[in-house]
């Protein structure tokens, strides 16, 4: 499902400006999914238009009162770029971390009461020291920003166990609306993990804003670690509050094929590595070969939509609200890594209606998608670009 000529060939003539032209991968509509009928395109030019600012290896970003954001740099620290996104300024005094593979320094949220506390939340692959030497786990921390520095930086939460390997860490941070912090954990690529619910490898958690446990999470039975708020997943790098519902949505990787988009609701468990629309590694890519048959339900939680044969890699997404695009209002952006494009997904309620793949010709790695106060959408690149999608 491409573009409409008239949003290609706004891309096209912006990425000629640009000199930045490329291939995109993608996938087939999703199987017996409800989300395979084509979208209709907005009317009007949309352009992407990549800004002046040079990141290194851009993962995550947040949006300060003044109008500047705080951008993770997975191997580089943490920055601020200027409201302009012309320049930027490194922030110091970010938590060391383990940068090999997929690790490094992750996502960044703000405190929702941020006015008054000043308080930054970071996610990022904290290296084991002792008895877990040459082992990682996604940890979060807060700490306070001062003009440029963060101060007080105290851990409050680490995923526990720490285990060796560069993969799968996760990492999303999102608040709920009463201030509580949800967290997506990858499995670290272990698979099993997802289903133990003494460890938090391939949860969902939630927690307080000091590291506490909220008395209202969802009970996951005798042994299980405290925080757990929904269990079996695999990857899940994009995370966002529905505006509507206030629910959490998370997109995840599959394996071969079978990324999803899931409603991580309390107690859910989203049958990793039991069950998959997508194949394990080495199978024959096809429908015979989905994990324990593909279907979720009735013991599972099923996914919302899903990408097979072809995996899109799905990273970063962001329910769009702004007036620049009426026509986008209450849609799902999806940036894809393997895919090398975004994709606009259509709502009725919990259903996704169509689906729509946008601005593949940028040949970019879409790590993270953000809406800006304008009404624009910004995307973070890996090749550490900050691409604005606007009028």
């Amino acid at each position: 499902m491409n573009p409409t000529p008239l949003l290609r060939r706004a891309a096209l003539c912006c990425l000629a400006l640009l000199s930045a032209c490329g291939g995109g991968g993608g996938s087939a509509p999703p199987v017996a999914a409800p989300a395979s009928s084509p979208a209709s395109a907005p009317t009007g030019p949309a352009r992407a238009t990549a800004q002046p600012v040079r990141l290194t290896n851009p993962w995550g970003l947040a949006q300060l009162p003044d109008g500047s954001w705080l951008v993770t740099q997975r191997t580089a620290g943490l920055v601020r770029v200027a409201a302009d996104l012309a320049t930027s300024q490194p922030v110091t005094g970010a938590p060391a971390v383990d940068s090999a593979g997929q690790g490094g320094l992750l996502d960044v949220a703000l405190d929702p009461d941020f006015a008054t506390t000043g308080h930054v939340f970071l996610s990022y692959a904290e290296p084991g020291s002792g008895a877990e030497a040459g082992k990682a786990g996604t940890a979060v921390a807060r700490a306070q920003l001062v003009g440029n520095a963060l101060q007080g930086l105290t851990v409050i939460f680490r995923q526990a166990p720490k285990v060796a390997g560069g993969a799968h860490y996760g990492s999303r941070l999102v608040f709920a609306r009463d201030k509580t912090l949800f967290i997506t954990l990858g499995e670290r690529q272990l698979g099993s993990p997802a289903q133990d619910v003494a460890q938090t490898l391939g949860k969902v958690v939630r927690v307080n804003r000091d590291g506490s446990m909220p008395a209202d999470n969802p009970s996951f039975g005798a042994g299980a670690r405290p925080g757990l708020w929904s269990m079996g997943h695999r990857n899940p790098q994009g995370a966002a509050l529905h505006p509507t519902t206030g629910e959490l949505w998370v997109s995840e990787h599959g394996a071969q094929g079978g990324d999803e988009i899931n409603i991580a609701r309390a107690g859910g468990n989203h049958g990793w590595p039991t069950v998959s629309y997508g194949c394990n590694y080495g199978d024959p890519v096809g429908t015979a070969c989905a994990i324990g048959g593909g279907v979720h339900a009735p013991r599972f939680v099923e996914p919302l939509t899903w990408w097979v044969p072809t995996s899109i890699a799905p990273s970063g997404i962001a329910f769009y609200g702004g007036a620049m695009f009426p026509e986008w209002q209450g849609n799902l952006f999806v940036g894809a890594l393997a895919g090398q494009a975004l994709w606009r997904l259509t709502l009725s309620g919990d259903t996704v209606a169509s689906r729509e793949k946008l601005f593949e010709d940028l040949g970019e790695r879409i790590r993270a998608v953000r809406p800006a106060p304008d009404g624009a959408l910004l995307l973070l690149t890996d090749s550490g670009k900050l691409i604005r999608i606007a009028r």
